[in-house]
């Protein structure tokens, strides 16, 4: 097996077995809901004051569990404009944000991986009439797309013909 190939082949061992991140890491977060169903996925802006999708939303009910997809620190609990956001700094340049939540952690408070960082709110939100849970990530600033840095997803890597 020429180098190329070899090269090819652990890449593709690596995705199966735990995807990729956009930098290139093993992916290490979990999905906020159990069970995660997508119902309006990110769409990156052309610009970033264009409009655009900045995360994914999820189907929820209210008073479901809202998990913190990596550990972390709660760095701002509270609302913004008509719901509670809560978003968590992973401490490697990711952050995350979830809205509308109930019951957040306190400002500061160190959360797990798969820790409770509040439940799903009753306030109208981005799937208003039905419920669902907006999880944006900023990675080093700039929106991502939650899908890549999940656990098991990640961005999809063509590989080069053996």
């Amino acid at each position: 097996m020429g180098s190329r190939a070899a090269i090819a082949t652990l890449v593709m061992a690596w995705t199966l077995l735990g995807g990729l991140t956009a930098e290139g890491s093993p992916g290490a977060m979990i999905a906020p809901l159990e069970p995660m169903r997508a119902v309006r996925l990110f769409a990156a802006p052309a610009q970033p004051w264009a409009a655009g999708h900045r995360g994914i939303d999820l189907r929820a009910a209210v008073g479901d569990p809202v998990r913190a997809p990596a550990g972390g620190v709660v760095m701002f609990a509270g609302p913004v404009v008509d719901r509670v956001v809560v978003t968590v700094d992973h401490g490697d340049g990711t952050v995350s944000s979830f809205e509308p939540v109930a019951d957040p952690p306190a400002v500061g408070t160190a959360v797990s991986r798969g820790d409770p960082v509040g439940t799903v709110a009753s306030v109208a939100g981005h799937c208003a009439p039905q419920v669902c849970l907006h999880w944006g990530v900023r990675v080093d600033g700039r929106y991502a797309d939650p899908l890549d840095l999940l656990e098991g997803f990640g961005p999809v890597v063509l590989l080069p013909a053996p």
